[in-house]
This record gives structure tokens, sequence and C-alpha cells, in this order.
């Protein structure tokens, strides 16, 4: 075997920048004759028709598909970071030297496991600073990337390049706080009572072919609480979990979503949708106070409504229960109900308009019933 062909084995099968050193440790050749033969290997891919180039980065070598060809191989290249990852990675080498706790606060809590795994990778180090942590990238991420010296300003400027080739100022906007946010049908009205424009709606419980992709893209997920361990699998970014059976559960879910992405949300359409609520959760409430019939809640979701509307409860009144049947556990849950509460396998409509149809459903049930 030549060095010619040993050192084109080793740039092929390290995937990334091979320094000259340990080309000269593999090929067991002077330095000098290894230099020599990387420049004429380096020559005879720019010399030819070829997708493939290696790229000289001071004494360092890496094999790389020519950048004309690069989208072209999106499809086919192995995606070893997922999107949020690689956004929370850019985003450390965009702002670097950058504190853990100030990443935190543009990307959530999820970007812990980010950093965990991309330090573990060699592509950022982590020092103390203070209270929190001071981040950068190291020499391995420049390598990876193809870039020449890991040098802040020289990785700003190739990042801003990228971005402005590859999709102008909705990909610079990601560098200035802006998520990929995934929403659940039944969630949609939330962004609309929240003012988040920018959002797209999969079925994270059990998403088709092409929902996984744009998952797994996502920075957060909106999901029904409960079901953070089944979309884990599809979704490498923040999930938030909200409720929606009480008027409470919506403010809350409101309140959760101003907190976790106050960039996104339109914090006057905040204010007044959290008041709509409450005024028309106050409408339920006092239509309630003369009803002295009490109930007997079927389940930890009819007790929330019950408590809610401050009903009396009684081992002997009224048995109220979902209309979802059986369940988990095989229990048939709506056997001998008085009155069934709708759920959200059988009322359609926003949020707001579903909480009201379970309240209506109690109140207009029990004006059948005397104490």
């Amino acid at each position: 075997m030549s060095e010619l062909e040993i050192i084109e084995a080793a740039l092929f099968a390290a995937g990334r920048a091979v320094s000259l050193e340990k080309l000269t440790k593999i090929t067991g050749k002077p330095k000098k004759t290894v230099l020599s033969a990387v420049q004429k290997l380096a020559e005879a891919y720019s010399s030819r028709r070829s997708g493939i180039e290696i790229l000289d980065l001071g004494e360092r070598y890496v094999m790389q598909v020519k950048p004309e060809y690069s989208e072209l191989m999106r499809e086919v290249a192995p995606k070893e970071l997922s999107a949020p990852k690689l956004r929370t990675l850019s985003m450390i080498a965009y702002h670097q030297p950058l504190l853990q706790s100030d990443l935190i606060e543009m990307r959530g809590s999820g970007a812990y496991d980010h950093i965990k795994d991309l330090i573990e990778r060699g592509f950022v180090e982590s020092v103390p600073c203070g209270r929190s942590r001071q981040l950068s990238t190291t020499p391995l991420f420049a390598d990876y990337f193809g870039l020449k010296r890991n040098d802040p300003k020289a990785i700003k400027e190739k990042i801003l390049e990228l971005l402005r080739s590859q999709g102008g100022q909705s990909e610079i906007n990601l560098w200035i706080g802006k998520k990929t946010i995934a929403v659940t049908p039944m969630y949609e009205s939330l962004m609309n009572m929240c003012g988040i424009r920018e959002y797209f709606i999969a079925n994270a419980y059990s998403p088709s072919k092409e929902e996984i992709s744009r998952l797994l893209e996502a920075d957060v997920a909106v999901i029904s609480a409960g079901y953070s361990e089944t979309v884990r699998q599809y979704c490498d970014g923040e999930i938030l979990e909200v409720r929606s059976t009480t008027f409470e559960d919506l403010i809350e879910a409101i309140a959760l979503l101003a907190e976790e992405l106050p960039d996104e949300v339109d914090s006057k359409i905040v204010e007044n949708s959290i008041k709509k609520i409450r005024e028309t959760r106050e409408k339920y409430v006092s239509s309630a106070v003369l009803i002295e019939t009490k109930v007997k809640p079927a389940t930890e979701m009819v007790s929330r409504i019950v408590n809610d509307l401050s009903l009396g409860i009684s081992a002997e009144g009224v048995f109220i229960a979902p209309d979802y049947g059986t369940s988990k556990s095989g229990v048939k849950i709506e056997k001998g109900a008085q009155i069934l509460i709708p759920t959200h396998r059988t009322v359609e409509g926003e949020l707001l308009q579903r909480v009201c149809t379970k309240y209506d459903s109690i109140l207009e049930g029990l004006k059948k019933f005397k104490d």
C-alpha cells in the first residue's frame, strides 16, 4: 500500500479533520513525504470531476462533500445531531462565550440534555463561571464543520453566511430566540389564546412518518398532561404538558406558554384571553350557587369540575362520570352514571368551548334532580 492510498483511506474513515502528525504516525513515513502526498491527493480530487474535496485546515486535513452538493446529500447524509441539538450548538457557537443560564433562557429547559450530549461528543466545553457555567466550542467543532480554526469571530461570520444562503431572515430569527413549536390538534386554539402565530400541528401521540420527521425538528411540543413519555420517543425538544378540564386549567396553560415562550406570545392577547376565561368562569360559578343537590364524582376529573362549582358531595349524591366508558385499567367508569360529562373524544370546538360544554352537562343535568 502506498502512503497516498493510506492517507485517502484515513481521511475517508475519519469523517473529520486529521492532523499531519496523525497521518505521519499511520503511514510510518516522514512528515515531508506525508505532506507531499496529501497535497498530491488534494490536487487529484480537485482536477477530476468529483463531488468530494480535501481541504487543508493548517496541518489538518478533511475529506468532505463539496459545498455545491451538500444540499442534494441532505436526504442520505447521516443525521448525527437532531435539529434542536444542532440549533443549541449553533447558538453556543454564535454567541460564545455564552453562559449556560442565558442559553437555557433562550432555548428552554430541554437544552440541558442538549448541552450534556454536545459536551460528551466533544463539540462544546463547559467551565465554571460564577453561579453558572460558560460554554464555548472546541477545536473538534471546527474540524467537524470544516472550519480552518476555532475562532469565535470566524465561526459567527460562517453561521450568518450559511443562514443567509439557506433560509434568509427566517433562519436568522432562530438566533434571537424564535422556536419551532409543535402542537396537537386539540390545543391549536391555545396558540390563538396566546397570540402564537408560528407553529405546526401534529398528532404527537401516534404520528405519521411525515409528522415524526417534523417533530424531530421541533424545539417545543405542546401536549396533553400524562403523555410525555409517549411523545419523548418522537420529540427531542422541550415538552410542555397542559390540561384543559377546568377554566383554571386553561389559565395555567396560557401562563405556562407565556413563561416558556416569551418571544412567541403576544402579551396583550394573553391578558385578554385570561380575562375572558375568568369572566366566563364567574358566570358558571354564579349559576351553581343555588343548586343544593349533592353529587358523587366518579373520577378525579369530575371532582375538579364539581369543586370549581362548589357543589356539595355525598356518597348518595347524583352519580357523575365521564363518557369515555372504560378506564385504562378496564373499569367501566360510566356504569350507573346519572350524568355523563363529554370528554375530548366526543366534544369538538375550541378549548374554552369544550370546557363550557363539560360544565353545562353538569348544571343542565342537575336541573332534573331534587333533594
